[in-house]
């Protein structure tokens, strides 16, 4: 019973992951970065804009990710 809740959350996890890492844009500046701009007041800002939250979730998936996989290989 456990296993099976532990394999469904993983793969709700695996989903979101997936989806989240998907909507993350390129860390490529551009031709911007070329000219020197590419420090803007957004790569500043970056932890309280949406892309900073995306990135902080992504993480926090990525670690569920792993340790969820090592749950269901190491136990099961």
């Amino acid at each position: 019973m456990i296993k099976t809740i532990v394999m469904i959350i993983f793969a709700i996890v695996c989903v979101a992951l997936a989806g989240i890492i998907l909507l993350q844009e390129g860390k490529s500046a551009g031709l911007g970065s070329i000219a020197g701009m590419g420090d803007s007041y957004w790569s500043k800002a970056r932890g309280r804009s949406i892309e900073g939250h995306l990135s902080k979730i992504t993480t926090v998936l990525a670690i569920s990710f792993l340790a969820l996989a090592l749950v269901l290989n190491v136990v099961w």
